[in-house]
């Protein structure tokens, strides 16, 4: 038995020789594993046999055992290395797999939208005015279960009410002649615009842009909104409108605009430029509690009816050059007006409410 370990010797070379070939063909190691295991086991078990002849038998038969079982133990742990690198790969494949579809999906939903867009804008269009009603209420729909289409909507409704439009007072906005269904679509826009707008008391909501220059705006309410730019260069403001409560946090333009009815700014907050240059007023204005926090402009605004400016607070000299009060004015403003109030020229009329030390003279408004 001294020479059984160079039986085993020789079945272990064998058994790696065989190993490698099973691995480059990509076959079962099971059978290199088993003749190596039983190669290990003759090898250890002989050469124990050699060193120590006197050894007890039952030991080196049993540390050869230990030997060849170790070698199979050692082909188990890297078989579930593997099957681990496997189901790892597996996963990371199903994962891809998924994200894929995930991709295909939402390019999918983008499309479907892009395409519900395009038909409610050329529905925009159509002669019917319920259509045009429809196609507004889908834009609104889209803009709800799709955010980054928000302000694309907004952009097409406020585009919408910059249309041509003649009033029924017979003053004219464009080409069109009175048409009373024509404004009844005209409210739907305003009010799907109000409720796209974010509340003004939702923190770190989405700031967006309302373009309603030259439009024609009749009963427009977006109290208690916020929005970022809001541009009314020019527009026309009939009846009663309202921006009460609302938060601007870009700039505010409403120059060249004209209100011949009741308009509510009290209580809102400009973060940043409120131009009210050249703005003629024929009805009551509400400005009172307003905060002007940027660069304000009031110059050659004409207000006619009643104006009041009762607690409004301007972070800056007021720019009142030549404006005009003949209705009545309020300016009773937040805080010691000396400073904002000196040397504007403005022409007062009847039922003035001045700060103490103020009078109207000539001049205008004068320090006494």
């Amino acid at each position: 038995m001294g020479y059984l370990w160079i039986a085993g010797a020789v079945v272990v070379v064998v058994a790696a020789l065989l190993l490698l070939w099973q691995h480059r063909r990509r076959k079962s190691l099971l059978g290199p594993t088993l003749i190596g295991s039983i190669g290990a086991f003759l090898l250890v078990a002989g050469w124990l046999f050699a060193v120590d002849p006197g050894a007890p038998e039952h030991e080196a038969i049993k540390t050869g055992g230990l030997a060849g079982g170790s070698v199979v133990a050692l082909y188990a742990l890297w078989l579930n290395d593997r099957r681990r690198q496997v189901d790892d790969a597996r996963h990371v494949l199903e994962g891809a797999r998924q994200d894929l579809e995930t991709a295909r999906a939402e390019h999918d939903r983008s499309r479907v939208a892009d395409e519900r867009f395009a038909r409610s804008v050329e529905l925009l269009g159509h002669d019917a005015e319920q259509v045009r009603v429809g196609a507004m209420h889908a834009l609104a729909g889209l803009a709800r279960s799709r955010a980054e289409y928000t302000q694309t909507v907004l952009d097409v409704l406020c585009a919408y009410l910059r249309r041509p439009f003649r009033v029924d007072d017979g003053t004219t906005a464009g080409a069109r002649g009175p048409d009373e269904r024509e404004f009844e679509v005209r409210l739907t826009a305003q009010r799907l615009i109000a409720d796209l707008l974010p509340r003004d008391d939702a923190p770190g909501a989405p700031r967006y842009d309302l373009d309603l220059t030259r439009a024609y705006l009749e009963y427009f309410d977006i109290s208690h909104r916020q929005v970022n730019d809001l541009l009314l260069r020019a527009a026309r403001l009939h009846q009663s409108n309202s921006f009460h409560h609302t938060t601007v946090h870009g700039g505010a333009w409403f120059t060249d605009a004209r209100s011949p009815g009741r308009l509510y700014l009290h209580d809102m907050t400009f973060h940043d430029k409120g131009w009210f240059s050249r703005f003629t007023a024929r009805g009551r204005t509400d400005l009172s509690r307003t905060r002007f926090l940027g660069p304000n402009k009031f110059a050659e605004a004409t207000f006619t009816g009643f104006t009041t400016f009762e607690g409004t607070e301007f972070a800056r000299p007021v720019d009142f050059r030549h404006v005009r009060f003949t209705g009545g004015v309020d300016l009773r403003l937040a805080g010691p007006p000396d400073a904002l109030l000196t040397g504007a020229q403005v022409s007062v009329g009847h039922g003035n409410l001045l700060p103490d030390g103020w009078v109207v003279d000539p001049r205008g408004l004068v320090r006494n």
